[in-house]
């Protein structure tokens, strides 16, 4: 390819990955503004966290070649659905499932999938609801339904993962049995952990509305 022709991919590339923040603020902007009625109105935040994050280019081109995707635009986006990610952090199971429903059933969110690792927890132990949805970009040229996927866990959940990703990393993938069997072990008590600290939360406050 020429300069020319590497600078137009570039641009091309930018521009579509731009549809990408646009619509991860959108979902940011929804997700802020239920954590701010929570905390004026009810006086309850059930929102820990907030992080979002738009692949890179090098990392989009990467999970495009390990998943065989075509490399046009319109394939990427049909078949790669975790280019825009929102990781919301909660207190309780509860809220997990609480603050999905209030994002999911605003009119102008629609879902695509759902994988509820929290119901059914992956091998590993791996907890977290994740959720894609689409949401309305509206640009100059016209409105775009741009996918985002959303994972809502609880403290304990994203910590645990945390840990698991750092362990997964540093042995490449190859964890050893018995460091596997631990995190397992350790899952369990992270969700044992969760349903205690709710249940002295009912204790001191009584059931939440």
């Amino acid at each position: 390819m020429s300069p020319g022709q590497v600078r137009e991919v570039r641009k091309e590339i930018q521009q579509f990955l731009l549809q990408y923040e646009f619509g991860l603020r959108e979902i940011e902007t929804k997700l802020s503004i239920l954590r701010d009625e929570f905390l004026e109105l009810r006086d309850y935040n059930p929102i820990e966290h907030i992080s979002s994050r738009v692949k890179s280019p090098e990392s989009l081109l990467e999970k495009v070649a390990r998943k065989g995707v075509p490399r046009d635009l319109t394939s990427i986006r049909e078949h790669v659905t975790d280019i825009a990610g929102v990781r919301v952090t909660c207190s309780f199971v509860s809220d997990v499932y609480r603050l999905f429903e209030l994002l999911t059933r605003q009119d102008d969110v629609s879902v695509r999938t759902v994988k509820d690792y929290i119901a059914d927890p992956k091998p590993n132990g791996y907890q977290s609801l994740h959720a894609v949805v689409e949401i309305p970009v509206y640009l100059s040229s016209g409105p775009v339904a741009v996918p985002v996927e959303v994972q809502f866990r609880t403290v304990a959940m994203d910590f645990w993962a945390s840990l698991e990703h750092k362990i997964h990393y540093k042995y490449d993938g190859g964890v050893p049995e018995s460091l596997t069997e631990e995190l397992r072990e350790a899952a369990a008590t992270a969700t044992e952990l969760d349903a205690r600290m709710a249940r002295l939360h009912a204790q001191i406050h009584g059931p939440r509305v």
